[in-house]
């Protein structure tokens, strides 16, 4: 992975921050190849970064199963989802041919064996080598507008996390508009002001 080595110094990076051009390599499950991508490729489009723990371990492949599943919606929404593991791309080409749940992904699967990615986003736990469950949605213009950090015992939800993006989307496409609690799209949305003070 090639970076440079400011690449920490504003870090870890979170809500309101615009992430730097990170390079790095990911195994491409629908091409079936090794490939260095960058930050900058995705400008333009909504993207998640999703930090697991490990290749064949437990709860990581019912998340990417999950994910899997509602890859195709993420896509609809102009998004691009990008798994990150400190694993390298090899273990994860492993894991695709070997788990019947990982066979089921084709969005990139970023390697992070120098722990990278893993430091500047605040989720490596640095005695094991390995992430924290981190979810990270990055706006078009490349801020992040959405960050959460799960012990590693608890798995998320790709359903909320589709839910989060379409109202992400709708709030940067409707200035002044705010969505109130469990939001989905076609719901009522509010307009932030004194007079709801008192009245919800």
């Amino acid at each position: 992975m090639e970076y440079k080595e400011d690449y920490f110094a504003f870090g870890p990076y979170s809500v309101g921050d615009t992430v730097p051009n990170f390079e790095f390599e990911v195994y491409d499950p629908e091409k079936d190849e090794v490939r260095k991508v960058s930050l900058e490729d995705y400008k333009g489009k909504w993207t998640v970064l999703f930090f697991y723990p490990a290749d064949f371990t437990f709860v990581c492949p019912t998340e990417l199963e999950e994910l899997a599943d509602n890859y195709e919606k993420f896509k609809e929404e102009g998004a691009e989802i990008i798994s990150v593991s400190t694993d390298t791309v090899y273990v994860h080409k492993a894991w695709h041919e070997d788990s019947k749940a990982i066979s089921k992904v084709k969005f990139p699967m970023a390697a992070d064996p120098n722990h990278v990615l893993s430091e500047s986003f605040g989720v490596l736990i640095e005695e094991e080598g390995v992430a924290l469950r981190g979810t990270f949605l990055i706006d078009p213009e490349g801020k992040i507008v959405l960050s959460e950090i799960n012990d590693n015992s608890i798995g998320r939800s790709a359903k909320e996390l589709l839910r989060k993006l379409q109202a992400a989307k709708f709030v940067k496409e409707h200035d002044g508009k705010v969505c109130p609690a469990s939001w989905t799209p076609g719901e009522d949305t509010l307009d932030p002001g004194l007079d709801l003070v008192g009245k919800i």
